[in-house]
């Protein structure tokens, strides 16, 4: 298991997703500076909205594997252990995640997913 933080929290990447996190994220960056090089220079709109989407691909798959690491890591430990209030924290802390992201796709597509209410 990875080491806790002074906080108690667990550091929820091994070395190796970590340094693939790192490079994804690095590349991202500059593809995204390379996306904005292009709007300065006026290229058109269809190429940079292309761009954009690819970024945006390249940042969701860095999420998905930070929130598969959690998962086995930190949501996996709290769950197994005794410390109920721990337990609900980081249950909140990912409950949380989803409510962000619902309200991204809100943002993006204008209407909330439809839940049966």
């Amino acid at each position: 298991m990875t080491k806790p933080f002074p906080s108690g929290q667990y550091n929820i990447v091994d070395e190796r997703t970590k340094a693939i996190i790192v490079q994804r994220l690095t590349s991202a960056s500059g593809h995204l500076y390379g996306v904005e090089r292009m709007a300065r220079e006026e290229a058109p709109c269809i190429e940079l909205m292309m761009q954009l989407q690819a970024v945006q691909a390249s940042l969701n798959k860095v999420s998905v594997m930070m929130l598969e690491a959690h998962l086995e890591t930190c949501l996996l430990a709290v769950v197994q252990g005794e410390n109920l209030t721990e337990r609900k924290r980081v249950l909140s802390e990912v409950a949380s995640i989803f409510e962000i992201s619902k309200k991204y796709n809100y943002f993006i597509e204008g209407e909330l997913p439809d839940n049966g209410n």
